[in-house]
C-alpha cells in the first residue's frame, strides 16, 4: 500500500534562498615564489624531511599549491558550490614575516599587496583582500599600511604568527609596533593574525619525533593563543581599546581555556596587571572565525564565550574544502539569525562590505 502524504498547502510562495557568505581567510600565494613554503618563509627556513611539510605529507602538498595558485577558475567554481559571495584573500605562511631582512622584507610586502589589489579589482568584485606588512621595520611597515588601506584598497592585515629580525622572533606586543597599532585603529581595520610554526628551538625541545603535531594537528594553535595572550596582558587593547584582532579556528583554544587562563592569572606573583578580564577583550576586540575548524560543540564553546556577533565564516581555503566548511554551518545547531551573522553579517560590517 503507498505511503499516504500528508498536504502541504501552507508553504512559503517563495523558495528559500541559500545563505549568503562572505570567507575571510582564503590564501593565495605570492606568484614570484618557485613554489610555496608551508613551512616558514619565503626564505625556506622549514627543513623538509622528505615525508611532511609542516605536518602535511607531500601528496597534499602538491593539490595544496595547485588551488593556491588558482585565483580564477577553481577558486570561483568552489565559491559558488559553497555560496561565498566574496573571499578575502591573504598570503599564506610563510609569507613576509620570514624574511629577516627589514629592506627585502619592505620589497616583498609592497609587491605582494600592489599583486593583491590588482587581482582584487579584477575579481568582478568576488574578492577583497588583506594585506602583508613588513613588520621586520615598524616604520616603514605603518607607511605600507597606509598605502595599502587608503591607496589600494585592501581591507585589512594578514600577520602570519612573529617576524624574524635577525635572529630576534618580535611578537605584536613588542613596543616598537605602538605606532603601527595607532594607525590600525585609526584607519579602523583588523588585523587578523593567522598561525605560523614554533621557532625551530620549540619544534625540536616539544616535537622531536612527532613532526604530525608540529603545524595544524596542534603546533599551530598553542603558538597562536600564546602571541594573544602576549598581546592581551601586554596592554595593547587597553591602550588601543579600538584595535579589532581576528583569530581562526574558532579561537586557537582560547575559548575553551579563557575561564581558567583569567583565574590564573589574577593569582600570579608578577605585576602585569590588565583592566578588563581576558574574556571582555575577547568580547570586546577579538573576532573568532570558522576557518578549518568545522565542529559543532567548538562553535558551541565559541558561541558561549564570545557570542555570535565576534564569530565570522570561513574555510581555510586552499588547506580545507569551502564546499565542507559551507555545509557544515548550514546545518550548524544554532539560530538562523546567529547563522546569518556568522556566515555573512559580521563580516560585511567588520570590513564595511554591506553593499556586496
Amino acid at each position: 500500500m503507498a505511503i499516504r502524504q500528508l498536504p502541504v498547502v501552507g508553504g512559503p510562495t517563495e523558495a528559500p534562498v541559500r545563505q549568503r557568505k562572505i570567507a575571510i581567510e582564503e590564501h593565495f600565494v605570492d606568484p614570484q615564489q618557485v613554489r610555496p613554503n608551508f613551512g616558514d618563509s619565503f626564505g625556506g627556513e622549514f627543513a623538509q624531511d622528505g615525508s611532511s611539510y609542516a605536518g602535511f605529507n607531500p601528496e597534499f602538498a602538491e593539490v595544496v599549491e595547485a588551488r593556491m595558485r588558482d585565483l580564477r577558475e577553481g577558486r570561483i567554481e568552489e565559491m559558488d558550490a559553497a555560496g561565498i559571495d566574496v573571499a578575502i584573500l591573504s598570503h599564506t605562511i610563510g609569507g613576509v614575516e620570514g624574511i629577516a631582512d627589514p629592506a627585502a622584507a619592505v620589497s616583498a610586502a609592497r609587491r605582494v599587496n600592489t599583486f593583491l589589489a590588482e587581482e582584487v579589482a579584477g575579481s568582478g568584485g568576488r574578492f577583497e583582500g588583506l594585506a602583508s606588512m613588513p613588520l621586520q621595520d615598524p616604520d616603514e611597515a605603518t607607511r605600507e599600511l597606509k598605502r595599502a588601506i587608503t591607496e589600494l584598497g585592501l581591507r585589512g592585515v594578514m600577520v602570519n604568527g612573529y617576524s624574524n629580525l635577525g635572529d630576534d622572533k618580535v611578537y605584536l606586543d613588542d613596543e616598537r609596533f605602538e605606532p603601527f597599532w595607532t594607525t590600525l585603529e585609526e584607519l579602523q581595520v583588523p588585523l587578523y593574525l593567522h598561525p605560523r610554526l614554533p621557532a625551530r628551538a620549540v619544534q625540536d625541545a616539544i616535537y622531536h619525533g612527532h613532526p604530525e603535531l608540529v603545524g595544524a594537528a596542534w603546533g599551530f594553535a598553542p603558538e597562536t593563543a600564546t602571541h594573544v595572550l602576549r598581546m592581551v596582558y601586554g596592554g595593547v587593547f587597553d591602550r588601543h581599546p579600538g584595535a579589532n584582532l581576528i583569530i581562526g579556528h574558532l579561537g586557537e583554544t582560547l575559548p575553551f581555556f579563557a575561564g581558567r587562563i583569567q583565574r590564573a592569572f589574577e593569582y600570579n606573583p608578577y605585576s602585569r596587571r590588565t583592566r578588563k578580564r581576558l574574556q571582555d577583550y575577547l568580547s570586546d576586540n577579538i573576532w573568532l572565525t570558522t576557518s578549518g575548524n568545522f565542529n559543532d560543540q567548538a562553535l558551541i564553546t565559541a558561541l558561549l564565550t564570545v557570542g555570535a556577533d565576534h564569530i565570522m565564516f570561513a574555510s581555510d581555503y586552499p588547506y580545507d574544502m569551502a564546499t565542507d566548511a559551507a555545509r557544515w554551518i548550514e546545518a550548524a545547531p544554532i539560530s538562523e539569525n546567529d547563522r546569518r551573522k556568522i556566515c555573512y553579517g559580521n563580516a560585511a560590517a567588520l570590513f564595511g562590505l554591506a553593499g556586496k
